[in-house]
């Protein structure tokens, strides 16, 4: 394993501690306070993952599963299906092959999310990662609503050495989006990174300028892969997933990105959304560098939820 990705997953070990206190800690109590599994043994699982924003149907599915397997395998003891349940998660959250096609093609890649959650930043981040694969990448600041995203834009455009279209502060986003296509389209860029709104206030203005942005790349590059991820706050729980609801609405949704998983409680979201939403998280981060956001991998992530080695 790359230096880079073993130090990931020691800080991703120490940012879930406080979920693996909420989630695993429970799960353990259960394994060494039942004797034999039974119909209770199943109810205080699933409160347990329940409470540990698994989310209901993740639940569901991951025990389903897990029942079947006790039947099949003739299990008695608690302790010997441990290891089916920590897998049934993973699975729960696989990313699958096609989740990273965007970096073998053209494509446009439109972030969204409200404000707060990281997303210029991980637009910044994302610029680096891709910049450092000998990409060629260009930016464009569509969030004009609020003056420092583009200050702070220009800065991650700096220290990954990328270009940047933006608009003056109040300018229409769209036609920062049309700008930056055609921009795109004439220096042949591998990559064009789209950073938007994400003010609140009004969902509907919010949602509508989503839909005409998609329309202005619909129509000026036809040709390019698309990808539309959506920035959740890991602190945020149930209402991250909300908030994932609210822009699947408005854009076709293909992956999100999960900031500030270093230390919250509620890490179990990541598997909860993906199986609410059946869209994958492809990215996760648990700090400021660029190193510390990185491709989302289920074994990884269950491991060292479950502080086991990767």
């Amino acid at each position: 394993m790359s230096e880079e990705k073993k130090s990931f997953f020691g800080r991703l070990k120490e940012g879930l501690s406080k979920t693996r206190d909420n989630i695993v800690r429970g799960i353990d109590s259960v394994f060494s306070g039942f004797s034999n599994i039974d119909e209770d043994f199943y109810e205080e699982l699933e409160e347990i993952l329940i409470m540990g924003d698994i989310g209901v149907n993740a639940t569901g599915e991951i025990l389903d599963k897990l029942r079947m397997q006790v039947k099949e395998n003739h299990i008695k003891e608690p302790e010997e299906c441990k290891d089916f349940l920590i897998q049934n998660i993973k699975d729960q959250m696989q990313v699958g092959e096609t989740a990273y096609e965007f970096e073998k093609k053209q494509s446009i890649i439109l972030v969204v999310g409200v404000n707060g959650v990281g997303k210029t930043t991980s637009v910044g981040k994302l610029a680096g990662k891709l910049k450092a694969q000998n990409k060629k990448v260009l930016i464009a600041a569509a969030d004009t609503f609020r003056a420092a995203a583009g200050e702070q834009l220009a800065e991650w455009a700096h220290r990954a050495g990328v270009d940047i279209i933006g608009g003056n502060e109040g300018s229409d986003p769209a036609s920062v989006i049309f700008d930056a296509v055609t921009a795109a389209k004439a220096r042949n860029v591998d990559v064009l990174l789209c950073d938007t709104a994400g003010r609140l206030h009004n969902k509907k203005n919010l949602m509508e300028e989503l839909k005409k942005i998609n329309r202005i790349i619909d129509k000026e590059f036809p040709n390019a892969h698309r990808e539309n991820l959506v920035v959740l706050d890991g602190t945020t729980g149930q209402n991250a997933l909300q908030q994932a609801k609210e822009f699947k609405g408005a854009t076709d949704l293909t992956g999100i990105i999960l900031t500030k998983m270093d230390g919250t409680s509620k890490g179990g979201i990541a598997v909860a959304i993906q199986s609410e939403l059946q869209i994958p998280v492809k990215y996760i981060g648990v700090g400021e560098t660029i190193e510390d956001l990185q491709k989302f991998d289920a074994d990884q992530f269950v491991n060292a939820l479950f502080d086991m080695e990767d």
